[in-house]
């Protein structure tokens, strides 16, 4: 009899978890952006949840959550309920290394969060405005050789893999420039477009209005190899620093515990969705390079690169209290 009752309740169970898959959503879907509107991330979650909106007719709803290099956003997702309606966009920032930066970080990406869907990828970008004295890398290099913490460079916060990219060149060039932390890329951006500061490492999708635009001068990405949303700038390894390659990705998370049918349910959409040309070509056009995953290969690369950056922020001496 005890037999006969606990399977039939493993069975009500499988039979909701199926329901709740067909019939998902029901109501909106909250997609937590956590870093201020105009950046890279909040770009590609708006476009992501307009396009899924209008494809599928669910309402997904963008929700900007800002503060201390995106951790606040992503603690926020990890306190959700694991309803499936409560979604974050994160990156290789907030979810792979962070945790080794902050000493007090709420969240374990690995342990508190099961990974959704990969939307693209990116290369750092380094830029200066177009009225810049730096018309190269190089003229950077020998500026900061010659007065050591003279060459300021912004970046979107404390902790993010952009002041890491930025640290790992000081390294790799045997330079001392200084960092100046922002909430966000946005005011990043106003202030090296105002002459404020001399440099910005930023996202490609970040900055690719205003290099667009004329508005910023790239110097190099920090990708192994060029990006193929902007081919003519060269790449760091290129300029005479073999082996350098820092990337960062995009994806969705949901937190432990969200039904996987309707993470399934989620994946297959936003795939259907990576795979159109039409959101191919607005996905470059922001310097950003689509990239579909199932829910386990996403799994394995944060797993993978949260391990990986252990050892690459130890190395760079980097804390954050």
């Amino acid at each position: 009899m005890i037999r006969k009752l606990l399977s039939f309740a493993v069975l009500a169970v499988a039979v909701t978890a199926g329901a709740q898959a067909q019939t998902y959503p029901t109501k909106s879907v909250r997609l937590i952006v956590p870093f201020p509107p105009g950046g890279g991330t909040d770009i590609l979650s708006r476009l992501v949840a307009t396009k899924l909106t209008e494809v599928t007719k669910w309402t997904v709803v963008p929700d900007n959550r800002a503060g201390a290099g995106g951790t606040i956003g992503i603690a926020e997702a990890a306190r959700a309920a694991p309803t499936g309606y409560e979604m974050v966009m994160g990156q290789k920032d907030n979810m792979v290394v962070a945790p080794w930066l902050y000493k007090n970080l709420s969240y374990n990406p690995t342990k508190d969060f099961s990974a959704v869907a990969h939307v693209a990828y990116t290369p750092v970008v380094i830029v200066t405005r177009t009225e810049s004295k730096f018309k190269t890398l190089a003229d950077v290099v020998k500026a900061a050789q010659a007065a050591p913490d003279s060459v300021t460079y912004g970046s979107p916060g404390n902790g993010t893999t952009i002041h890491l990219a930025g640290e790992i060149f000081n390294s790799a060039a045997r330079i001392k420039m200084r960092h100046v932390p922002y909430k966000g890329s946005n005011p990043a951006m106003m202030d090296v477009l105002a002459g404020n500061v001399d440099l910005m490492v930023s996202s490609l999708p970040s900055a690719m209005g205003q290099i667009k635009a004329g508005k910023l001068r790239p110097l190099a990405v920090t990708s192994a190899q060029r990006s193929t949303a902007a081919p003519d700038i060269p790449t760091v390894a290129e300029l005479g620093y073999k082996g350098f390659d820092v990337a960062t990705w995009y994806g969705l998370f949901m937190p432990a515990g969200t039904p996987k049918d309707i993470i399934t349910t989620v994946n297959a959409e936003v795939n259907k969705l990576l795979a159109t040309p039409e959101m191919k070509a607005a996905i470059v056009a922001q310097g950003a390079e689509p990239q579909a995953m199932t829910p386990e290969q996403f799994g394995t690369l944060l797993k993978t690169d949260y391990d990986l950056w252990k050892d690459i922020v130890k190395a760079s001496g980097a804390t954050i209290e």
